[in-house]
């Protein structure tokens, strides 16, 4: 039988177990310390053609359904909005042409890897991850289908399998994670445009070649670089020749939701997390006595 001394210095162990698990819990759940040298991808709208290579060279990396790259010639499906979903992980949407422009205006639309994600913030199990390097990454072995980041995405854009009834996962893109962080390429989507629309590179001087084309062509871009301050920042940057309140991008704060969450979770939990830890402690504990109890009892008859 545990002794009452071995009792008390087991559960003082257990009490400071959960404290530190507490504290580490808490560090954990901060906002992640990213690479000065993260990479990202600055699109400029005003290349596109809307060929649509993109969305194919996305669904070969991905081992999407699309079909043969002659089918990217079919322009209709540019007649309807379209959302990035489970079998598409990026999409071209095609606008009329505004007053004093002779051409329609294409954008291409896929995640855009935050800087400080919601979608990240909000996954309880940690299927999702903000790679320090830039790419907001997803584990489906640890997914179980809460479909919370769907919720907290302000950009809409993680897609869930609904047709998969056995292992259905959450689908986006990753930032060509093996291309770009493991082989040193570009993402499938910016090596296979034929405009140079994309440029892959460092975060920062993304940043840096996006200011100068604006400074240095005021008459063709709108003076705003959507995903530099969006949400706290994100990987992903455009640019256009107009406001981007008119090509139906989600206006959002400049601060990440995550910011607000986490520190109403880190509230709720920071009071319960630990007596509960101490307390399942101590069940487990108490349990395990009472059963060397019972051995006991049945080795001694006297007892």
């Amino acid at each position: 039988m545990v002794s009452r001394r071995d009792f008390l210095k087991i559960a003082g162990s257990a009490a400071s177990t959960a404290a530190v698990s507490l504290v580490g819990g808490e560090a954990a759940a901060s906002p992640l310390h990213l690479d000065p040298d993260r990479i990202g991808v600055l699109t400029d709208f005003t290349l596109c053609i809307g060929c649509r290579r993109c969305e194919w060279a996305c669904a070969q990396q991905n081992e999407l359904p699309f079909g043969p790259l002659e089918s990217c010639d079919d322009q209709s499906v540019l007649a309807e909005m379209r959302r990035p979903n489970a079998e598409r992980f990026t999409v071209v949407n095609r606008y009329e042409p505004s007053e004093g422009q002779a051409k329609p205006f294409d954008i291409k639309v896929q995640c855009m890897h935050c800087e400080h994600a919601p979608c990240v913030s909000a996954c309880i199990v940690g299927a999702l991850e903000k790679n320090p390097l830039g790419p907001v990454t997803y584990d489906a072995w640890k997914c179980i289908g809460c479909r919370y980041c769907m919720v907290a995405c302000p950009f809409q854009i993680p897609a869930y399998e609904y047709d998969d009834n056995l292992t259905p996962r959450v689908m986006k893109c990753n930032l060509c994670e093996d291309r770009t962080l493991k082989e040193g390429r570009k993402p499938a989507c910016v090596e296979i445009c034929p405009q140079e629309a994309m440029v892959f590179g460092k975060r920062a001087d993304l940043l840096d070649l996006a200011h100068d084309r604006i400074r240095n062509q005021p008459d063709r871009y709108h003076n705003e670089i959507y995903g530099e301050h969006s949400v706290g920042g994100t990987s992903w940057f455009f640019l256009a020749d107009r406001p981007f309140t008119e090509l139906d991008l989600p206006e959002v704060p400049d601060t990440s939701p995550a910011e607000v969450t986490e520190g109403i979770q880190h509230g709720i939990f920071r009071g319960f997390t630990g007596p509960i830890m101490l307390f399942g402690l101590m069940s487990v504990l108490m349990k395990s006595a009472g059963d060397k109890r019972k051995d006991e009892d049945k080795e001694d008859p006297h007892a």
